[in-house]
């Protein structure tokens, strides 16, 4: 792990928020796998949130360029402390799953303090990869549904 100049922990070549975005939005069963794998060696990790809520999920309107919401989202939250070097890690993901969340914000403090990134970023890189083919496959799905007009 290295860190931009900002300061902000960087896994491979994913800067933090990217890998969040794709932590986020992967396999819940593959994602409890990993942090399973990775926990064994962060030690002591003290909870100090994991509840569930709503979210409002914030939209932006294309023509005015003007943000509002679009309604809300149920989400499960994690806010982790190691207790060894009192790094935080947090995880949210859309839904119920609260170890789903819990497995995100371990792989979060790990990341923060570097810990045996090798996994990480393997899982990291093999989800962007399935996130990516996946966004192809509905993109192509949704353009054979297209239908070109013809305007008088």
């Amino acid at each position: 792990m290295s860190e931009l100049a900002t300061g902000e922990p960087v896994i491979g070549a994913y800067s933090h928020e990217q890998a969040l975005n794709i932590l986020a939005a992967s396999d819940a069963r593959s994602l409890k796998a990993c942090a399973e794998q990775v926990l064994t060696g962060l030690g002591d990790v003290t909870v100090l949130n994991n509840r569930t809520g709503l979210v409002m999920l914030p939209f932006e309107d294309t023509v005015k360029g003007t943000a509002f919401h679009l309604g809300e989202v149920l989400v499960a939250e994690a806010h982790i402390r190691l207790a060894v070097s009192g790094i935080e890690g947090f995880g949210a993901v859309t839904g119920r799953d609260l170890e789903q969340a819990m497995a995100m914000a371990v792989i979060d403090a790990a990341i923060a303090i570097g810990h045996d990134s090798g996994p990480i970023l393997a899982f990291i890189e093999a989800e962007d990869a399935r996130q990516q083919q996946a966004d192809r496959e509905r993109l192509r799905k949704v353009e054979a549904t297209r239908v070109q007009m013809e305007t008088f």
